[in-house]
């Protein structure tokens, strides 16, 4: 089984337009003074939806390893 992946936030880049917190299927991002936040980091499962989705490259996952 694989590891779990940290979720990355750069706030610096998110322009709050929320498609990452639509596409989320466990309803862990939300957008909080106008910047996507992780609100129940741990129901995230790592599918990397939020990641694929923002048009600005501002949230992605790192770590874990590959199943085999």
């Amino acid at each position: 089984m694989a590891e779990k992946k940290e979720l990355i936030i750069n706030k610096d880049w998110c322009k709050g337009c929320g498609i990452c917190v639509a596409f989320c299927p466990k309803k862990v991002l939300a957008i909080v003074k106008e910047k996507t936040t992780a609100v129940d980091i741990d129901s995230c499962i790592s599918c990397g939806l939020c990641e694929l989705r923002c048009p600005d490259n501002a949230i992605y996952l790192v770590g874990g390893k590959k199943d085999e």
